[in-house]
């Protein structure tokens, strides 16, 4: 499947979306490009997934007639989705079964794991 990232995506997560291609919206030179005019120009280059940041894309914009499928992921920080495997795992199969015009936002922010032998703050 061809996938975008938007602007607000981590582009290291594209190593966890393996059989895929992906590129991002600054390697296409869509980088001042903003929501709908993002959506049309990656529709018009052929791309079926675009994945984003941005929670409130889907309410900003009408999605209806859409090919491409939007997957909202549920931080945009690599620092926490990087130590949260089931969460990459869920993204990359959200991608998976995006079909033309669908809309899907993975639920919750992951938490990040405890350090080994810590129970949490103090009192």
């Amino acid at each position: 499947m061809r996938v975008l990232f938007d602007n607000n995506v981590p582009a290291p997560l594209r190593r966890h979306l393996v059989g895929h291609q992906v590129d991002t919206a600054k390697e296409m030179g869509w980088q001042e490009l903003k929501n709908g005019d993002l959506l049309t120009a990656a529709e018009q280059a052929g791309f079926q997934v675009m994945v984003t940041g941005d929670k409130n894309l889907a309410y900003q914009q009408n999605l209806d007639g859409r090919t491409l499928a939007l997957v909202v992921l549920p931080t945009i920080d690599w620092s926490v989705l990087k130590r949260a495997p089931a969460t990459l795992v869920d993204i990359a199969a959200a991608v998976g079964r995006a079909t033309p015009g669908s809309f899907e936002a993975l639920p919750h922010e992951p938490s990040p794991r405890r350090a080994p032998g810590r129970s949490g703050p103090q009192i």
